[in-house]
């Protein structure tokens, strides 16, 4: 009779519950399955943020991370598929009733792995840059000395012709 009670209460409390709050991994989905009725819109709030071992706080969130969300109507057709930010609203009207399933996937894997890739990247064209440019001095130095060089020649030649010429 207690857990009876006990059960009644919980689902009693549950079914007034107006918020979710869960954690997921990286790429994990979470997917909640909800009985809509007919011609009802649902609105669902989010706000998507990384948890910080040594701190034991949540950080603000990173640009780029953010939340995919897919909405599976009871006939099994897509409904919403969409990519968010890591905060705000998404919603949709169901025109059919039953159990609708609602699937959050957060992007975090991809952020990485595209935050890893690009500075890998930037350093290689900082690297190339850097050889390109010494390479370019490198080659006014030398276009430099072979100007003087043969200005030096030139000069010396004349000199010589104008002396064997006797004009000098």
């Amino acid at each position: 009779m207690k857990i009876q009670l006990i059960g009644f209460l919980m689902n009693f409390w549950i079914s007034f519950s107006l918020a979710l709050y869960f954690h997921s991994g990286e790429r994990e989905e979470k997917c909640i399955i909800e009985d809509v009725p007919r011609d009802t819109l649902v609105i669902g709030n989010y706000k998507v943020q990384r948890w910080d071992i040594h701190k034991q706080d949540f950080l603000e969130s990173a640009p780029g991370l953010g939340m995919f969300v897919t909405v599976t109507t009871p006939s099994a057709e897509v409904l919403l598929s969409k990519l968010y930010g890591p905060q705000g609203t998404f919603s949709f009207t169901s025109y059919l009733s039953g159990e609708h399933i609602i699937c959050l996937q957060s992007n975090s894997t991809r952020f990485v792995a595209f935050s890893g890739s690009k500075l890998e990247r930037e350093e290689k064209f900082r690297k190339m840059s850097e050889e390109t440019n010494s390479n370019i001095l490198w080659w006014a130095i030398v276009q430099t000395l072979i100007l003087i060089s043969i200005g030096v020649w030139q000069i010396k030649s004349l000199r010589d012709f104008f002396i064997s010429k006797k004009l000098v």
